[in-house]
């Protein structure tokens, strides 16, 4: 028998708590059972979300809430500029042009962050620039970049919204939507917020509502305003994903009984003795600065195949962890620490990899690694 882990940053392990609360019966998503839980799910995301805003919840994978934070307030051949340093921030760009944007890049070595200072100054230099696209945490890299310092650049701009992946850093980071003015900020269901693919959520500032009055791209099923207007009477435009609804006002819940500083504070911690694990074992992680607490991306010894490595945990061990991506396919392999995760995925991550590099020849020494972790991780 080989018991399975899942250590993969999305999907993330979800609680038994939520999966017996999607367990329910159906129920009809006009009906008035599931009205309570609807508004209860969508005031559990402001809190989340640390807002006063709209979060608006959207029957789609995380790409969705990206694709309608363009197809919104924006027109074709508005100049927006993207943070592009990974896989995703490529995908912002690929968005941008199907949509028939013009799209200025400032392109970030992989396993860096951006500049704030680069940032400010592009748009110091072309004030007709409408948009800023950035990922919070870059889950191809392993990157954080700072979202308070850019932040703080594009809420000057009157005309500029800074537009947030936070699809894998919703609950690993402290990001502080209206303190910080945060226009447009995206989550995904399978990440932080420990459910199924199938959500996406996004949360909508004053200044981004009035930016859409004059947005001129085609949208009907990604129409904000009136997923706005449906929302304000607690129902959605649609037939919506009742199971995941309720499973996310569940998994809120459990994120409210633990406390928003704590939920914080745990990410930030398991993912500290993750990369100081890694580090025991004489690993370089890819991230060359401002690491992720969402996920630790790790390059893979010299003569060894980052794929490979994942592949052997995942037929050998049964860990579920993840591969490169893009360019960085091969060259490193990536542990998640997200969402339902403890101190134990942790010393189970690295007790894997310490067997799995064994095995493949690489010399570390066993338990080094997970000492590491478990000095760092003892309460």
């Amino acid at each position: 028998m080989l018991k399975k882990y899942l250590l993969a940053p999305g999907p993330t392990p979800i609680p038994p708590e939520v999966l017996l609360a999607m367990a329910m019966p159906i129920i009809h998503h006009r009906s008035t059972d599931f009205i309570p839980v609807l508004e209860s799910a969508k005031k559990g995301l402001q809190w989340l979300y640390q807002t006063k805003n709209d979060v608006l919840i959207l029957c789609s994978t995380g790409t969705g809430g990206m694709v309608s934070s363009v197809n919104n307030f924006f027109s074709p051949q508005d100049k927006v500029l993207v943070i592009n340093g990974g896989n995703f921030g490529e995908r912002w760009t690929k968005i941008g042009q199907a949509y028939g944007l013009n799209v200025q890049e400032i392109k970030v070595e992989w396993g860096h962050t951006v500049k704030p200072d680069e940032v400010e100054m592009v748009l110091k230099n072309d004030p007709g620039i409408k948009g800023v696209f950035v990922q919070a945490s870059e889950t191809s890299t392993g990157v954080y970049h700072d979202i308070r310092a850019l932040s703080r650049i594009v809420r000057e701009k009157s005309n500029t919204i800074l537009i947030v992946d936070a699809i894998s850093a919703l609950a690993a980071y402290d990001l502080r939507t209206d303190e910080w003015g945060i226009d447009i900020m995206i989550g995904g269901s399978q990440k932080g917020l420990m459910l199924p693919p199938g959500l996406a959520f996004i949360s909508v500032s004053e200044k981004a509502w009035k930016m859409s009055q004059d947005a001129k791209l085609p949208k009907f099923y990604f129409n904000l305003r009136k997923e706005r207007e449906a929302l304000a009477k607690n129902q959605t435009r649609f037939t919506t994903a009742v199971t995941l609804i309720i499973g996310l006002d569940e998994s809120i819940k459990l994120l409210q009984k633990e406390g928003l500083g704590k939920v914080f504070k745990r990410h930030e911690t398991l993912a500290h003795a993750a990369r100081e694990a890694v580090k025991a074992l004489g690993l370089e992680l890819y991230s060359k600065e401002s690491p992720s607490n969402a996920v630790t991306a790790i390059l893979a010894p010299k003569g060894l195949d980052g794929q490979e490595i994942y592949k052997n945990l995942k037929d050998k061990y049964g860990i579920t962890a993840a591969g490169g991506q893009g360019q960085a396919k091969g060259k490193i392999f990536r542990i998640a620490h997200l969402g339902y995760a403890d101190i134990f995925d942790i010393i189970i991550a690295i007790s894997g990899i310490e067997m799995v590099l064994t095995n493949m020849g690489y010399p570390v020494k066993l338990g080094s690694g997970v000492a590491t972790a478990e000095k760092l991780l003892l309460k």
